[in-house]
């Protein structure tokens, strides 16, 4: 496993939504710099929805543009319909991500459609980021098991994740977005999908609900994945998963890979310094375990 594994940092967009205190433009993009710092290549700024849905990425415009000015970094900003994309495209959107859930249940909960209704309304989207040529990274909600429907079958999974690879999606992100797998699932289900997309195109989504989000990435890249979605200091959850906690924390991700011989050019200081910075802003402490076992060690 001495191979490069890539973070795809999702707490500025995916974590920050799901927080109850709203961060402003300024604090976001403050944040994001701090992440830059710490060495994170790939992250998720933003999310052109409506404010009214999601007020918590109001002004993901503002906050594009402020970061773009970093030219080796990749940034992510979500666009569900084609409203979006045209103001992700004016704001020099490079990279793009569109979602889709494994579950019927979820996905009327969420988004008010069926499944197959939810990957229609974005292959507009899909048309135009390929004749623009913006790339485009697809989510896979639920992939382990759902709120609404309980267990989520593997079919279901390969089914939704397969149609958005022959969309165009450049990197599908497969989602345990309740936290509910277990090693065994999370390997199974990789198994399965890698069946019909190949596994260097797929990455880790998984929150911490059960405890068990390391134990399933550890299960993974034992599989073959090198992708892992995460969330400085375990920000985030889910509106529409109840009990649902955060990603797993970029910061026990990076404890693990590196002390397994996975470089991950994360400077562990800098990124619990951008840690500490956010949890004070939303008055909360961070969740990250080694997050709280750095601060700890500082204080004494």
């Amino acid at each position: 496993m001495s191979d490069q594994v890539r973070i795809v940092e999702v707490g500025p967009r995916d974590g920050l939504q799901n927080e109850k205190t709203p961060v402003t433009a300024e604090a976001r993009i403050a944040f994001i710099e701090n992440l830059i710092k710490a060495g994170l290549h790939t992250i998720e700024v933003g999310s052109f929805v409506s404010p009214k849905a999601i007020p918590q990425m109001v002004n993901s415009d503002q906050v594009l543009r402020a970061v773009n000015h970093h030219p080796d970094r990749e940034f992510h900003v979500l666009v569900p319909n084609e409203k979006g994309y045209d103001g992700a495209k004016t704001a020099g959107a490079k990279v793009i991500a569109v979602f889709a859930s494994a579950s019927e249940g979820f996905s009327k909960a969420n988004i008010n459609c069926t499944v197959a209704e939810s990957i229609e309304r974005f292959v507009p989207v899909m048309e135009r980021a390929k004749a623009d040529g913006i790339k485009v990274r697809g989510y896979v909600s639920c992939v382990l098991g759902c709120p609404y429907d309980g267990e989520v079958k593997p079919s279901a999974v390969v089914a939704v994740t397969k149609k958005l690879w022959d969309l165009g999606c450049y990197e599908v992100s497969l989602g345990d977005t309740i936290g509910v797998g277990t090693p065994s699932k999370a390997r199974q289900l990789l198994r399965a999908v890698a069946a019909e997309v190949p596994m260097q195109n797929l990455a880790m989504h998984f929150h911490d609900t059960y405890g068990q989000a390391l134990a399933n990435l550890y299960a993974g890249l034992e599989e073959g994945a090198r992708v892992i979605d995460s969330a400085a200091g375990g920000l985030g959850g889910c509106p529409y998963a109840p009990g649902a906690t955060g990603n797993v924390a970029t910061e026990d991700v990076v404890y693990m890979l590196e002390g397994m011989g996975i470089a991950t050019g994360v400077d562990m200081k800098q990124l619990v310094a951008a840690t500490n910075g956010i949890a004070k802003l939303l008055g909360k402490s961070p969740v990250s375990r080694v997050a709280s076992a750095l601060n700890a060690k500082a204080r004494n």
